[in-house]
């Protein structure tokens, strides 16, 4: 290998080796392996120029040119011309894939996914900064300077990671630059011999370094700054789901400070999540779970641009925690205890729990902020894996307290009922004429919850454009269409308006049941919801997101007591009047019978003139039975077919076939045809990919071509066990990632239906071949006699 080689081969290894920083970002790695394939190619296309021509720009021109017409085809090449040429569709849809990357960096939690925008900018960045190394150890030959940026690249995994770099990482970036640098001294001491420059002398009496040292100095700074300053600039990936914290500031009793980035992204995006990951699990003895709202943290600023949280001071967990401010003792609590488990890969700083918590018990750096009493990680201390207990209060005021609750003190309203001069004044104006001639903040804020869930036309949309600031809000009154972080933040902002305190509170809603006892809370129970001060009562939550959460139990109409029923009286006039009595008519006397008297009153019981037609009924509803009866036969056979091939018993052989069978043939039902010349991974692969399918429905998949695979070419198969339950898994996340015209289709009209057909056919057929052979046979039979005749 030439010493150019070596040293082009050296900048590819130290380019990948300060790029593997960022693998503890994302997952999974595959994106590194496509950024090593264009970084070679890149390399390669460098070596190739430069055995033409001497000349550096040449050799730069061809590998940026190259670099661009591989990122085109690989990332936008449905939108290039020919496929590679980045004509202005492809520029646009680069500045799409940009923006969802910029964007993606700020919602996921690490490890983030790959999603395309997130790949472009890690591919994308990596081959940047190796035509870089390239264009300066190798065109160049200055290997020294190229160390810029490669710390650049690393600087960026460190700034990104939370807990910095790992020391791993940063050897490994070490090495690969040590090793370009060895590599640029053999090939100088290839080409020029070995170099002195300076007598011992010059050292001894202090004259000015050489060369080699400033240089080194002047390298050493500018990358001293850089990894300053590029962490500083950089957007950060969330510690976790709705990450709302920076870590608080200080140790000890009473110190420190906790701030707070905007969760609206990040919410949304978890709404949005096609798997609902556990978030947390949690049992609890309350009665009812439907108002226990997990409560993470208050954004009680608004500036205009966004809901935030203010900075608060944070101090140490007390035990319990203070009393509720705002709270009378005159308004009903009901005390109760929930356990949680936060799930492993859940690493965030904020703690959710139910609110108002009156104890918590758990361990770690948990730091207390009282505002809006919440816990906050200390020092790293996340989320992730913990167990606690929550002791908190069921707030259950009446109507009548909310209603006659008195103004609040004048620091509550100060801080919790200002809006920005950039909100424009429909908010207000739209506020005022819903709540137009309501008597109190209670019967106001009841009005605003109404409209926006049921009387405002609005309608629940997570793909609608995320937006908290004034225009978002504004163009949500307008369209009517949003997420519940539209709906809180509205609220909210109209109750300011109305001078009634408001903030916003994210977290999660009570989740679902997990078949045990206990709840499961997903990522798509992310919610935001709007709490509203009254004074006596605290922060009291409201809920104007339709489908979403539970409507408080305070907000609702009074219904009538069962025990007296809202009949209306009888009216003096109606119970005055007498019933009227019998009146006697001459043509009927007592004794002569009935057949004649009160023929007008008394019905006829005859069938002719008005009964139920009952055989006529019979003529009309035959045909429609009948033909009812028949469209209904594939959906029986299809049944009947399921039900067969899944009631096991049988040798093992014979259960893989027609569990695959009904599997192949519930896809098929659903649009998916089989293709009988594919083997059984294969077509598992094709229904999971078009089916598309995740989790334990793709896994039931495998396992099920897996049986088949042992049933056809095992010596002695194996009994495979849970068969049948693969089959339904398999069948439920078909049904589940289709439409509802698709599965309306496949119970009505099963395509897997066909096979009915076509066994009759071949029954039919082989009828008929036994017949003419019978037949044939006796001809044969006749016609020899026939001859001796």
């Amino acid at each position: 290998m030439s010493g150019q080689a070596r040293l082009a081969f050296c900048a590819w290894a130290a380019t990948l080796a300060a790029a593997c920083a960022l693998l503890p970002l994302v997952a999974p790695a595959g994106w590194l392996f496509q950024a090593a394939l264009l970084l070679g190619v890149q390399s390669a296309v460098g070596a190739v120029v430069r055995r033409m021509t001497p000349a550096g720009p040449p050799a730069v021109a061809a590998q940026a040119v190259v670099s661009l017409l591989l990122l085109t085809f690989v990332f936008v090449r449905g939108h290039a011309v020919l496929g590679v040429l980045p004509g202005p569709d492809a520029v646009e849809a680069f500045g799409a894939l940009l923006a969802q990357g910029t964007a993606d960096v700020g919602r996921f939690s690490i490890p983030a996914p790959v999603t395309d925008g997130i790949r472009l900018l890690l591919v994308g960045g990596v081959v940047v900064i190796g035509l870089l190394v390239d264009v300066l150890a190798v065109t160049y030959r200055a290997a020294a300077p190229a160390g810029l940026p490669l710390l650049a690249l690393y600087s960026v995994a460190a700034g990104l990671s939370p807990e910095g770099g790992s020391r791993l990482w940063f050897l490994c970036a070490a090495g690969g630059y040590l090793l370009l640098l060895l590599a640029e001294g053999r090939d100088r001491l290839s080409r020029w011999g070995r170099v002195f420059g300076g007598g011992p002398g010059t050292a001894r009496s202090g004259g000015a370094a050489p060369p080699p040292v400033r240089n080194g100095r002047r390298i050493g700074a500018v990358a001293l700054g850089i990894a300053l300053v590029v962490p500083a600039v950089l957007p950060s990936l969330g510690g976790g789901l709705l990450d709302a914290a920076r870590q608080g500031r200080g140790t000890g009793g009473g110190g420190g400070t906790v701030s707070a980035v905007n969760p609206l992204v990040a919410l949304q995006d978890s709404l949005n999540q096609p798997d609902n990951r556990t978030v947390l699990t949690y049992t609890t003895d309350a009665e009812s779970t439907s108002d226990m709202y997990l409560r993470i943290v208050a954004l009680d600023r608004f500036d205009g641009t966004s809901w935030r949280p203010s900075e608060r001071r944070i101090t140490d967990l007390p035990r319990p925690l203070p009393p509720v401010p705002g709270l009378s003792p005159s308004v009903g609590t009901e005390r109760v205890t929930t356990s949680f488990r936060a799930a492993g890969w859940y690493a965030q700083n904020w703690l959710p729990m139910p609110y108002p918590a009156a104890e918590v018990r758990i361990d770690g750096r948990w730091r207390f902020e009282p505002e809006g009493r919440t816990l906050v990680g200390d020092r790293g201390q996340t989320t992730r894996g913990v167990r606690y207990e929550v002791d908190s209060l069921l707030v259950r005021p009446t109507a009548r307290q909310l209603s006659d609750a008195p103004a609040p003190s004048p620091q509550i309203i100060e801080e919790y009922t200002g809006v920005p001069e950039s909100l424009p004044s429909v908010v207000a104006e739209t506020a005022r004429n819903v709540t137009e001639g309501a008597s109190s903040d209670y019967e106001r804020a009841v009005r605003l919850q109404d409209w926006f869930s049921s009387q405002g036309g609005f309608r629940y949309d997570t793909q609608v454009k995320a937006g908290s600031g004034s225009a978002a809000i504004a163009r949500f009154l307008e369209d009517r269409e949003g997420f519940c972080v539209h709906f809180a933040f509205s609220m909210a902002a109209m109750a300011r308006t109305l001078d009634i305190p408001a903030r916003v509170a994210v977290g999660f809603t009570a989740g679902a049941s997990d078949g045990g006892g206990g709840m499961a809370v997903g990522l798509q129970d992310a919610h935001a919801w709007p709490e509203l001060y009254f004074e006596g009562v605290g922060w009291t939550r409201f809920e104007p997101t339709p489908s979403r959460g539970s409507v408080p139990e305070y907000t609702r109409p009074d219904l009538p007591s069962p025990e007296q029923p809202d009949v209306p009286e009888p009216r003096p006039d109606d119970s005055a009047q007498p019933l009227p009595e019998p009146s006697d008519s001459e043509e009927c006397v007592p004794g002569q019978g009935t057949e004649d008297c009160g023929a007008a009153a008394v019905p006829q019981d005859d069938g002719a003139a008005g009964g139920f037609p009952v055989g006529r009924a019979l003529l009309v509803a035959a045909p429609v039975l009948l033909a009812a009866g028949i469209l209904a036969l594939p959906a029986l056979w299809r049944g009947r077919a399921r039900s067969r091939r899944l009631a096991g018993g049988g040798d093992p052989g014979a259960l893989a076939f027609a569990a695959w069978r009904e599997t192949t043939d519930s896809a098929w039902d659903l649009g998916i045809s089989p293709q009988e010349s594919a083997t059984p991974r294969t077509a598992a692969a094709r229904v999971v990919r078009l089916g598309r399918l995740e989790g334990e429905a793709a896994e039931a998949v495998h396992r099920l071509a897996t049986a088949v695979e042992e049933a056809l070419y095992a010596p002695r198969p194996r009994p495979a066990q849970g068969l049948a339950e693969d089959v339904r898994r398999v069948r439920a996340g078909l049904r589940a990632a289709a439409g509802r015209g698709a599965r309306l289709r496949a119970l009505l009209l099963p395509r897997s239906a066909v096979r009915a057909v076509w066994a009759v056919s071949e029954r039919w057929s082989a009828v008929a071949g036994r017949w003419s052979g019978a037949v044939r046979r006796v001809r044969a039979r006749i016609r020899p006699s026939g001859q001796r005749a």
